[in-house]
């Protein structure tokens, strides 16, 4: 048996101090070193990243994963725009009238900058024509083709009522044109008949004009459709002579245009569709009111005018008001969907809030009365079609918050195209005009940041697999090495100089190297969470400047770190102050059996703190084996359970090679209402079973960390600093006696990086910190005794732990003999029932 001293951690190995003196000999200050312009310890984040932005197969787009703090944002952003820059910039993009078909707007890529110039050159040329044309309709020319035709009419209608008139008289009736109608009215004695005298007429007379009247114009039907017709001509003569005017008065300035433009097909066969248009939709350009020669036109006379004979002008109708649209000259603008004329290299959008709407692009409405109305020039770009031939960012958390966005991201990333589309169009109760923009080729690269959890959701997507080939693993650790010392020197002199901030001293610059190193949890390394680094340089400079001290030192960042944990640790004072008073019960002194005190930590607003935990174990005759009482009610997580399954694993494989394990072991954690989780517990909870199956007292001042293996190794656990600090503090503030400490695992002596309240406590012999291997150094330095090795005769040694055990097992048995129940060996699950 070793004696405890054997078994404490040297003073030396409790925290790897930064020897300042001789570790950041290359500086005095940070002001001597130059600040850092590259991520720092991330080589294999960098390596892949250049990989993956070189890359321009389709697939290999980017999710950059790491903890929070390590600089993955920012990172990302400066890799993402220094390849950016050295890439060309992407067209613009525009959409256009389909003259075709209104409903599928047209897109048109141009050269950078030339989208502006085109969308200008077409409200110039509208404008123009505006002008131009109008003036056209107003010349004298114009005036007297027109005239020409009118007066044609005007001497054929004239013609055609001579005839009109002549036949009425033959049969005894006058004519009289009033409101666009011909009135035959009856003669007497060669002159019209009066209404008083005609009401003087017998029924039989007024009958028989009725009835000449009826064939008369039965008679007149030829010569009535004869001026229809010839109306009809001249109103398409007019329509005709309009059109060619409009035509040849727009043709050359939409030539110019389409000249400039001729590199672009699209354009130039637009240009020319404007042109038809124009001509045909003449009258929008004109302020006058179209012709219309029903004032001298043969028409059906009274009762017998047809329904259709006071239309409007089929030739003229849907030309003159243009209300198919609100403005009637919208058809005939550009959309200047993305443009990049001010943009240097590729683009590269940080979208913040991508909801589907901002990704995608959308289709405005105007409100009408019932009704909702678009056209193209309302179609609006999403960050998608921004970043189109260059980089998009995403945080992959905020894809996974909209329900729609992240099916759609895959969408299009699958087929390269961009398409905007409203969603829910099915769902609404009034019915809306509905776009369907031709859809845009996409090359764009997308970049996802996220924290391993979401690259753990989206990696059960086959779709992400396939889609997203490359990863971007930010570590949160870098080894403590010269080079990488200087490298964190660097940071902390690049946040001074960013925020023009006071700087550090070499003893300060020491104080933020051993807090990575804490942050980190291991002496060897450092901590690349660099946001917690920044708020303690912060946090420091602002101590330094409460004492006018021109630079932050040691001190500093010591108060800075006490002051950030009194801000958060109100909650595990509050705990402390119970377990002071009595009412959580936790001894640190003096012996018991059954009874260790575990450590646990606890997590809150991201602060951590450690704290003892009072673990007992009954063991009496029976056939239960362990009992996990926190299990069997359903407060234990799954890796605490498989701790308790695997230490009753190697009670078995120690104690029952040749004889059934008889006993039942209840263990707990006392006054612990929480659910249990993790296994660092089961080297206690399997001490406290042994003491109480020995008999034997366990050392209350000694605290116990560790999981435990089935062969009885001691496993390396987490959060051993918070864990012995949480102790110690109890300790310190009960009195210490010099008897105190913790026991640890020994792989995890690299761990340490404790206060310098326990290192100065320990440096005086008032605590300790032990570290063991094996179940057999922990039951001889919390018992005092040795724990006793098997004998080629199958006992132990008489006066050891585990002889004191086998005894009380021989009695359990012999008691389970004695009774009609068969005993039972004790079980391991391979998985713990749920």
């Amino acid at each position: 048996m070793k004696p405890k001293d054997a078994y404490a951690v040297p003073l030396e190995k409790l925290k790897k101090v930064c020897d300042y003196e001789n570790e950041l000999n290359f500086c005095n200050t940070s002001l001597d070193v130059s600040p850092l312009d590259v991520v720092v310890g991330q080589d294999r984040a960098v390596k892949s990243m250049e990989f993956g932005l070189a890359m321009n197969t389709d697939g290999y787009h980017i999710f950059v994963v790491g903890p929070s703090g390590t600089g993955k944002n920012q990172y990302t952003k400066e890799a993402v725009s220094r390849v950016a820059a050295g890439r060309p910039v992407p067209d613009d993009w525009c959409y256009i009238h389909n003259f075709i078909n209104k409903d599928n707007p047209l897109a048109v890529s141009l050269p950078a900058g030339q989208g502006r110039e085109f969308q200008q050159d077409m409200d110039k040329l509208i404008a123009e024509l505006r002008t131009v044309i109008r003036k056209a309709f107003e010349s004298s020319d114009y005036d007297l083709k027109r005239d020409r035709i009118f007066n044609d009419f005007q001497l054929k209608m004239g013609e055609l009522f001579q005839i009109i008139e002549q036949k009425a008289r033959e049969e005894g009736f006058s004519v009289k044109p009033v409101a666009m109608k011909f009135i035959f009215i009856p003669l007497l004695e060669g002159r019209p008949m009066q209404p008083e005298e005609y009401n003087k007429l017998t029924d039989e007379q007024r009958h028989e004009i009725t009835e000449k009247r009826y064939s008369l114009v039965n008679k007149l039907d030829k010569i009535l459709l004869e001026g229809q017709l010839f109306e009809k001509k001249t109103s398409e003569r007019l329509f005709e002579l309009d059109r060619e005017i409009a035509f040849l008065t727009a043709e050359p300035s939409i030539r110019a245009l389409k000249e400039k433009y001729r590199h672009i097909p699209l354009i130039a066969d637009y240009l020319d569709k404007v042109l038809t248009d124009v001509a045909d939709r003449h009258a929008i350009f004109k302020k006058s009111e179209p012709f219309s020669g029903r004032s001298a036109s043969p028409a059906r006379p009274d009762e017998n005018t047809p329904p259709d004979s006071h239309d409007a002008n089929p030739y003229e109708a849907s030309y003159f008001t243009g209300q198919e649209e609100a403005n009637a000259f919208t058809r005939y603008k550009v959309n200047l969907f993305v443009n990049n004329e001010k943009q240097h290299g590729a683009p590269v959008v940080i979208e913040a809030n991508p909801y589907y709407y901002n990704l995608f692009g959308k289709i405005e409405y105007k409100s009408q009365i019932l009704v909702m109305n678009t056209d193209f020039t309302m179609v609006k770009p999403g960050a998608v079609h921004l970043a189109n031939g260059g980089y998009l960012v995403l945080q992959a958390k905020d894809l996974l918050t909209d329900p729609y966005v992240w099916s759609a991201l895959k969408k299009i990333l699958k087929y390269r195209q961009a398409v905007v589309e409203n969603i829910g169009e099915q769902y609404r109760t009034v019915p809306t005009l509905t776009l369907r923009p031709e859809p845009i080729p996409l090359d764009v690269k997308v970049i996802l940041i996220g924290s391993p959890i979401f690259y753990l959701i989206l990696s059960g997507d086959e779709d992400f697999r396939e889609l997203f080939k490359v990863k971007v693993d930010f570590d949160y650790e870098m080894p403590r090495n010269p080079e990488n010392l200087r490298k964190y020197v660097s940071i902390v002199s690049s946040i001074c100089h960013e925020e023009g901030l006071n700087h550090f001293d070499r003893s300060g610059l020491a104080g933020i190297i051993e807090y990575g190193s804490r942050l980190s949890g291991d002496q060897n390394k450092l901590s690349t969470n660099f946001g917690d680094v920044r708020e303690i340089v912060y946090e420091s400079i602002t101590w330094a400047k409460r004492e006018n001290s021109e630079f932050a030192t040691m001190p500093h960042v010591k108060k800075a770190l006490m002051e950030r944990k009194y801000r958060f640790n109100n909650l595990e004072e509050k705990i402390q102050e119970e377990i002071l008073s009595k009412k959580i019960i936790i001894d640190t002194d003096g012996t018991a059996v059954g009874q260790v005190n575990g450590l646990f930590v606890i997590q809150t607003g991201g602060y951590s703190f450690g704290l003892p935990a009072r673990i007992t174990a009954i063991t009496h005759v029976g056939r239960g084996g362990v009992i996990d009482i926190e299990r069997e009610t359903e407060m234990s997580g799954n890796i605490h359970s498989k701790g308790v399954f695997t230490l009753a694993g190697y009670l078995g494989g120690k104690l029952a090679q040749d004889k059934p394990l008889g006993f039942t072991a209840q263990i707990t954690f006392e006054q612990l209402y929480e659910d249990v989780e993790g296994d660092s517990a089961s080297s206690s909870e399997l001490f406290a079973v042994i003491s109480s199956l020995a008999g034997i007292e366990l050392k209350q001042g000694i605290a116990v960390t560790g999981s435990v293996d089935q062969r009885g190794g001691i496993q390396p656990i987490g959060g051993v600093n918070e864990k012995i600090e949480g102790f110690f503090d109890i300790c310190n503030a009960t009195g210490l006696t010099g008897e105190q400490g913790v026991m640890i695992p020994s792989r995890n002596i690299d761990n340490l990086m404790l206060k310098d309240e326990v290192l100065d406590a320990v440096k005086n012999n008032r605590f300790h910190i032990y570290a063991i291997d094996n179940v057999d150094e922990g039951i001889e330095l919390l018992s005092g005794l040795p724990a006793g090795e098997l004998g080629a005769d199958g006992t132990y040694p008489e006066g050891s732990v585990f002889y004191n055990v086998d005894q009380k097992l021989q009695q359990y048995n012999q008691a389970l003999g004695n009774s009609s129940e068969e005993p039972v060996w004790i079980t391991v699950e391979e998985d713990p029932p749920t």
